[in-house]
This record gives structure tokens, C-alpha cells and sequence, in this order.
């Protein structure tokens, strides 16, 4: 069982790392986006492949059974991975509505301005 969790985990962690690749060459992901997904596919691969860390962290955590340690640092990495994107999102929600609001501005000086034009006329 053990074994077959660490295969099935190594195998994810290598697919994860082709996939996160291939978006970044093909541009659907941003270059400082991908780090946090490789970097989360890179640990898991190492514990899914090292029996010793995997022990060493298992013991740590004073889990006795290691996959269940592998999958314990595996949802932590993720949920990592998708609060650091929650708080890029809401930054970029603040930009889009400071944006909105300097357009919104923008548009009625250039009206205010046309029809004083229209008024000089």
C-alpha cells in the first residue's frame, strides 16, 4: 500500500512539473506564478522518492505511518500554493477597481471638456 501511494505521488509530482513547464512555454502561466507550483511538485517528488526524508518528517510530526505524513505535507504545500494566489487575486481585484475609477475620471474630464468646446462654439 505504502509503496503504491509513494508511486502514485511520484508520478503526480512528475506530471505536475511537465504540466506546469509546458504552460510556461507556452505562455499560459506566468513565469512567477509557476515557481510556487514547481517548487510544490519538487518536494513532493523528493518525499515521494526518499524513503529517509519521508521517515524523518513522519517522525517529526510524530505520525507514525509516513504516507499519511507525505499526504499531511502535501495538502499544507497546496494550501500554501492557493492562499499565496487568493492574495494575488484580491490585489489584482484592488488594481481593476483603481483602474475602473481613474478611467471613470477620465471619461467625464473629456466630456466636461468637449462640451465646454462645444460652448466656446
Amino acid at each position: 500500500m505504502m509503496n503504491r501511494l509513494l508511486s502514485v505521488t511520484f508520478g503526480m509530482s512528475v506530471l505536475l512539473i511537465g504540466v506546469v513547464l509546458f504552460s510556461v512555454r507556452r505562455s499560459h502561466i506566468r513565469v512567477e506564478y509557476s515557481v510556487s507550483w514547481l517548487v510544490a511538485a519538487f518536494v513532493m517528488l523528493i518525499l515521494s522518492s526518499s524513503d529517509f526524508v519521508l521517515g524523518t518528517i513522519a517522525n517529526l510530526l510524530g505520525i507514525t505511518y509516513a504516507p499519511v505524513a507525505l499526504l499531511l505535507v502535501v495538502l499544507s504545500l497546496f494550501l500554501m500554493v492557493f492562499y499565496r494566489f487568493s492574495i494575488v487575486i484580491s490585489d489584482l481585484k484592488d488594481a481593476n477597481i483603481a483602474l475602473t475609477q481613474k478611467l471613470a475620471i477620465l471619461e467625464y474630464r473629456i466630456q466636461d471638456l468637449h462640451e465646454e468646446r462645444k460652448e466656446e462654439d
